[in-house]
Order: C-alpha cells, then structure tokens, then sequence
C-alpha cells in the first residue's frame, strides 16, 4: 500500500514504526520504502525488519514530495513520517 503524499520542507525524515500481532513467530515482514512523489523513483528501504518490534529510522534526502510504500505480510503495523527540524545551540546562560 501506499501513502498519501506528502511535502518535506527540510528532506530531513524520521519514520516511527512499530509491528504488533505476529500471525506466527517469524512470519511477518514488515518493509517500508521511501519514494519520491514527482518521479514515482524509490530512494530508500528505510525499513526491512521480521517479526514484532519497533524503532526510529531517520532518512536524509533533498527536499520534495514523498510518498511511502509499505508492504507487509502477517502482522499489524504502524508509521508515521515526521519532519526534521534543524536548530543551533547557542552558549549556555551563566548563572544570575
């Protein structure tokens, strides 16, 4: 299946997933492939795990449209695709 599109400002790209509800022990996959929406090219399998589980993938390409493709087989799984944000840390405030 895949995702609606969606607009990277930053290109900067973190996937939070999680897979629950395993059929059978070691019968579920779970892949996640990150294309960009103005050519339909696939950029990266930003995920290829088995079984249950959960994790953070963070992805770094140019900014675009993107859509995900998932593709998954005896579990239920979740994702969600968050914007980077870049930011600076200045000097630390000395005490008053």
């Amino acid at each position: 299946m895949q995702t609606e599109p969606f607009i990277s400002d930053t290109g900067s790209l973190r996937l939070r997933w999680e897979t629950r509800n395993e059929a059978a022990p070691g019968a579920g996959i779970f892949r996640v492939t990150v294309h960009s929406d103005v050519s339909g090219r696939a950029l990266v399998l930003a995920v290829d795990a088995r079984g249950v589980g959960r994790d953070i993938t963070y992805v770094s390409e140019d900014p675009r449209p993107f859509f995900l493709a998932v593709e998954s087989a005896n579990l239920d799984w979740t994702v969600a695709a968050e914007e980077g944000v870049g930011a600076t840390v200045g000097p630390a405030s000395r005490g008053r």
